[in-house]
């Protein structure tokens, strides 16, 4: 009954997680538009009022292509060497409550099998589609009943390993890919399951109270059918309860977003702990039969989790002396496809060089939203993060993350504004930023925001290079002419070749380029 009862309260809660997610998702997105939309009298250019001239900054650090694509394979390399230290540990584990044999054999073939885990994070470190990375748990699911075919005893047979596998690696991957790899769920989800499993635990106590009470012929029980009848009866003692939890669990995802803001958890150590605890919850419902509480055993190897992110924040701390570069990204705002694929393959990777920082829009929302933002949008508290003048602008900057992750990622910062402050925020990002992305696919000349940006980058002090995408669509003419005052060299122009977008490091590249272009 206890493991049923798990059971059904993660599932519920994951199911719910979604579903929230995509209406917070929705409702994110409207109330940016909304306040973007919101006529602002901005005066004044604030500069005198900004703290932040990139002419007192010191020079960012000198780094490569080849710095950045050995950051990316160390990163990899050791989520992957993490990933086999959990896998090994529970296979020991599970073995051990199961009375199995434990023999070199035994534990490479099963430990391999268990680090499916790695799929996931390799998947959220490299943004696969959700076919993408369904196929590729599908063949680890082959080729581990493959292997522990070919490993155990003649008396396995293959249809045994099947159902076990695919239970052991079958449900995770269906919770995996729900909560964790889709855009709008990726960004929310993973965040309000801590909130629903609380909720919904209220609810399973709240029943369980109701059944005691109706098992003691208690009068509370006659009173509460009297007024409920039957079946209203256990939805009221399922809803109920949550006016009581609704505030520790409102605390829980306070206390999320602060240790996120903090720094005292990463994006991707949550996605990648949150990805153990659905893989090591199976076998701990499969212990509780014979071994009660105690099944919680089964969670012990989380404890590498803690161990390797101090490993990673020490061989990543001092990568590079001084400071890390800051790459501005711009961009045709409603290409959301395009901004959204280069975010994916481009930011991703340059976020193990430096900061990224932007002007904030619907098309990134679900790519750049944070705990932090989640949360307070869910508090009724999204327009503070506006900038409604000036004096504004320096405040938004101070408030952002320039420190790296413990696993080596730098943050992407935002500045939200409104259609009439976003130019005073253009202003402020450029003292504080070394390079420029700008993604001009399918601009016209009517883009008159973005020719106001390419003026301005044009003249703009302290910027060593500025990359700009191009397809067949852009009007290259009106955009070239808006930086004919530029210093020369300036402008790097990537020209997309029909409707394949350039690759990862064609872009990375010239924005990484130690010597001027």
């Amino acid at each position: 009954m206890l493991s049923g009862k798990i059971a059904t309260l993660l599932i519920l809660a994951t199911f719910l997680s979604v579903i929230a997610a995509l209406i917070v998702v929705s409702r994110y997105r409207s109330a940016m538009k909304r306040l973007m939309q919101v006529p602002v009298a901005a005066t004044g250019s604030g500069a005198e009022q900004s703290p932040a001239d990139s002419s007192r900054l010191p020079p960012p650090a000198a780094i490569g292509l080849a710095d950045n694509r050995r950051a990316y394979w160390n990163l990899l390399a050791a989520f992957c060497g993490l990933t086999l230290l959990i896998a090994l540990t529970r296979t020991l584990i599970t073995q051990w409550i199961a009375d199995g044999p434990i023999t070199i054999k035994t534990v490479a073939a099963l430990g391999a099998a268990y680090a499916w885990p790695v799929l996931p994070v390799l998947a959220m470190i490299g943004r696969w589609s959700r076919w993408r990375f369904v196929g590729a748990m599908l063949l680890w699911l082959i080729a581990a009943v493959a292997l522990l075919t070919w490993r155990t005893n003649e008396n396995v047979q293959f249809i045994q390993v099947l159902k076990w596998m695919s239970f052991d690696i079958g449900l995770p991957l269906v919770f995996v890919t729900a909560i964790c790899l889709g855009s709008a769920s990726r960004a929310i989800a993973p965040w309000l399951v801590p909130l629903f499993v609380l909720l919904l635990w209220s609810s399973q106590a709240g029943i369980d109270l109701l059944e005691a009470e109706f098992k003691g012929d208690s009068p509370i029980f006659h009173s509460f059918l009297n007024t409920f009848g039957g079946t209203g009866s256990i939805v009221a003692a399922a809803i109920l309860p949550w006016v009581i939890a609704w505030w520790p669990a409102r605390q829980v995802g306070r206390w999320l977003a602060k240790a996120y803001s903090n720094r005292a958890v990463s994006e991707l150590f949550y996605l990648f702990t949150a990805v153990w605890v659905i893989a090591l919850a199976w076998p701990a419902l499969g212990a509780i039969a014979s071994l009660g509480w105690g099944a919680l055993v089964v969670f012990l190897p989380l404890l590498w989790i803690p161990l390797g992110a101090r490993f990673m924040q020490a061989t990543t701390g001092q990568r590079h002396p001084g400071r890390p570069p800051t790459l501005l990204v711009l961009r045709v705002f409603q290409q959301d496809a395009n901004v959204q694929d280069l975010f994916n393959r481009v930011i991703e990777r340059w976020r193990l060089t430096g900061n990224t920082v932007l002007i904030a829009g619907t098309d990134l929302l679900t790519h750049t939203t944070d705990p932090d933002d989640i949360f307070t949008f869910l508090d009724g508290r999204l327009a503070e993060r506006f900038i409604h003048s000036p004096a504004d602008v320096p405040r938004r900057i101070a408030a952002f993350e320039w420190q790296p992750d413990v696993e080596g990622r730098y943050r992407v910062n935002e500045c939200y504004c409104h259609d009439t402050t976003w130019q005073l925020a253009l202003a402020e990002l450029l003292r504080v930023s070394d390079v420029v992305l700008m993604d001009l696919r399918n601009f016209v000349a009517a883009n008159r925001g973005c020719l106001y940006e390419l003026e301005t980058l044009s003249s703009a002090p302290g910027l060593k290079r500025i990359v700009v995408l191009v397809n067949d669509r852009t009007e290259l003419a009106a955009a070239q002419a808006a930086t004919s005052q530029a210093p020369a060299g300036r402008f790097v122009w990537v020209a997309q070749q029909g409707d394949t977008p350039p690759a990862t490091e064609q872009v990375l590249a010239p924005l990484l380029a130690k010597a001027p272009a």
